[in-house]
């Protein structure tokens, strides 16, 4: 992978555990998201105007993609009303970049070598391990705890393929990412309004700073994520996005008071090796 990939991508991993834990943290999380992401679509003109529309031929990848983003938003709502942050976000970004390989070879025809395989597979497992590192009985026997996470997992793999493919159709990625996001913003704030009417106000008022900061930090991070999308391999894009989970891994017991110990920590030294592993063999 070129160095600038590398780095649009790690920008967009912090970012978006960042904005994560701004979720896990908000205390309406329906109306959280529905700001986040409505910010983004505030924010999406700027890219819409930035250069000619997408081509015709990526308007099918935008539309399937912003349905795909509308569960997404679901999925990860329900899993953090019942699981913490350092359960929940390993599980479902760790999940993801095995599915995405699957995706881009079946759709893109980008084949790994056996190294690949293993270095995604290594990703995946140190991600999902740190799940694990949590305490005894995270799952409290609940099977949402473990549904609602591997979905959302599901969803950021459907995504990242629809717009790996969709962005370079686009012929201008600016504007495919702006007309992404407006189109993704519109149904989950229909929601959020149609839920808490009166209390939608309320919320504003009281929350409207941290649920915008995070709408900043998600149309940053995942306007970096496509744009990288457009530049370098689907399967390397997502394995690297996906270290987002140890700056969770750091960020959740320092603000949500959840536990943390040397099993994370060498969770996450396995995360960094199959990244590695997967730069030496681009």
């Amino acid at each position: 992978m070129e160095p600038l990939v590398i780095l649009l991508v790690l920008c967009a991993a912090i970012m978006h555990a960042v904005w994560n834990s701004i979720l896990k943290l908000g205390t309406d999380r329906l109306m959280t998201m529905a700001v986040v992401i409505g910010m983004g679509g505030l924010l999406s003109p700027l890219l819409i105007v930035a250069g000619p529309p997408p081509l015709p031929e990526s308007w099918i990848f935008i539309l399937l993609s912003a349905a795909i983003h509308c569960l997404y938003f679901f999925f990860l709502v329900q899993a953090y009303e019942i699981g913490d942050l350092s359960h929940v976000y390993p599980l479902a970004r760790g999940s993801a970049p095995l599915m995405v390989a699957a995706g881009a070879a079946l759709f893109a025809g980008e084949l790994l070598s056996p190294f690949e395989i293993f270095a995604v597979v290594l990703v995946s497992a140190g991600i999902i391990s740190l799940m694990l590192a949590g305490p005894k009985g995270a799952y409290r026997g609940n099977w949402r705890t473990l549904a609602y996470p591997l979905l959302t997992g599901l969803m950021i793999a459907a995504y990242t393929v629809a717009d790996g493919l969709g962005v370079r159709l686009s012929g201008n990625p600016a504007s495919y990412i702006g007309w992404l996001f407006l189109l993704s913003a519109l149904p989950i704030m229909a929601l959020a309004i149609h839920r808490r009417r009166a209390g939608a106000l309320d919320f504003l008022r009281s929350h409207w700073k941290p649920a915008m900061g995070g709408g900043v930090l998600a149309f940053s991070a995942y306007s970096l994520a496509i744009w990288a999308l457009s530049l370098g391999a689907m399967v390397h894009v997502s394995a690297l996005r996906e270290t987002s989970v140890v700056i969770a891994a750091l960020i959740g017991p320092r603000l949500l008071g959840e536990p943390y110990g040397a099993r994370r920590v060498l969770s996450a030294a396995t995360v960094a090796g199959g990244v590695i592993l997967l730069h030496l063999a681009a």
